[in-house]
């Protein structure tokens, strides 16, 4: 938290969470997936086709040796990141390199030894998604043994944490790799929720998550 790091937001996703902050990757006309905003977004005007090497330069471009690819979920994108990074790697070798994903989709062979880091956000119960569709059992098992996969849950309320605690025990999921964030797309929200959420935090041993970005510039797109 706090570092700077580059940003490369990917289109598309196979769930669809009704408190999605970013249903513009997504819940294009036509799609009637529930959210809760009732919003649908023009496609053309929200999703940008970038060659993968185009991608690579304006990454290259910019200061920070970090980059976190985000969504939408990116590993419906596994071959085309992997050739994105090969690209990235001529000009700027060596950059960190963190993919966000739901934990539904295995990583593409030829992407996976290049990732530092997976950011693994399982979808609880009151994202809306099916469990069936959410919480694939062999692949949180997969994620729980992948010594780069970190795991966060998005909590509203404390009895989300009870279906944490559950998927952790099923899943063996170690606890020292779970971090809990309060869901919100305010600051008074994210506050009210953090209170008691950092309570069980510390009382389970799992560690906390802030907002930083909506603190910072709200719940506004590009941040």
């Amino acid at each position: 938290m706090g570092r700077p790091s580059t940003f490369v937001r990917l289109s598309r996703c196979n769930l669809a969470c009704i408190w999605c902050d970013t249903a513009y990757t997504w819940r294009f006309e036509g799609d009637n997936r529930p959210h809760r905003d009732g919003l649908s977004f023009e496609r053309k005007a929200n999703q940008i086709v970038l060659g993968e090497e185009d991608v690579a330069e304006r990454i290259a471009a910019l200061p920070p040796d970090r980059l976190v690819v985000t969504g939408g979920e990116p590993l419906l994108q596994g071959a085309a990141l992997a050739r994105m990074i090969g690209a990235l790697d001529a000009s700027r070798p060596g950059m960190h390199i963190e993919i966000e994903t739901n934990g539904t989709v295995a990583p593409h062979p030829a992407l996976d030894h290049r990732v530092h880091q997976y950011n693994v956000s399982p979808k609880l119960a009151h994202s809306g998604n099916p469990a069936d569709l959410a919480l694939i059992p062999e692949r949180l098992a997969a994620w729980a043994a992948e010594a780069r996969a970190w795991f966060k849950f998005v909590i509203a309320s404390p009895e989300d944490v009870e279906e944490v605690r559950a998927l952790q025990q099923a899943h063996a999921i170690p606890g020292s790799r779970i971090f809990l964030m309060p869901e919100g797309r305010s600051s008074d929200v994210i506050r009210a929720r953090s209170a008691w959420l950092a309570e069980i935090c510390g009382e389970l041993g799992y560690r906390f998550t802030d907002r930083l970005h909506i603190h910072l510039w709200g719940d506004t797109r590009g941040t």
